[in-house]
């Protein structure tokens, strides 16, 4: 699957075309993506920031487009990513695997989490991969060259510690 499948269903729905229509100014703000590789329960969220009455809406495309407010407190108003912006989730996944190859980490992924924002002026992917043994990889993806720009391994203990650092 790729992204404009799912932005295509999203402008499809009615709820979405409802609320354009009474909300002219929301723009997308981020998107998040779950590419859950062993039960298969994939999600799709697009998030709309309406500057006019300081709100945030998400849409749940695996819920048909179902619409839900998000709370914010002391919001910093988000920077707007593209509904056109274009790129595979297999091709995605492929980038992930090379670079794990290269990187000598032979863990099976078990799921995918991946977060679509405007930083510095770049849409990136932001992504946590849930490897075997109780793996993670954190990553950003930019998405214009679909190439990593920021990768690093972790296990679930090094982030047991980082919480026993924080007390």
């Amino acid at each position: 699957m790729n992204f404009q499948f799912y932005a295509e269903k999203l402008k499809a729905s009615g709820s979405f075309k409802k609320f354009t229509k009474q909300n002219k100014d929301a723009f997308l703000c981020s998107c998040f993506f779950v590419l859950d590789k062993e039960e298969g329960k994939d999600e799709q969220h697009f998030d709309f920031y309406i500057p006019s009455s300081n709100k945030m809406f998400s849409f749940s495309i695996e819920k048909d487009a179902e619409k839900k407010e998000i709370e914010i407190k002391e919001l910093q108003i988000p920077a707007e990513i593209s509904i056109s912006c274009d790129f595979n989730f297999e091709e995605i996944e492929e980038v992930i695997k090379r670079k794990m190859e290269k990187e000598k980490i032979s863990q099976k992924i078990q799921k995918i989490l991946l977060s679509l924002q405007n930083v510095d002026g770049k849409d990136l992917l932001i992504g946590t991969v849930f490897i075997s043994s109780f793996g993670l990889i954190n990553l950003k993806i930019d998405v214009k060259n679909n190439e990593i720009i920021d990768f690093k391994k972790r296990t679930f203990f090094d982030m047991m510690n980082i919480f026993k650092k924080d007390r």
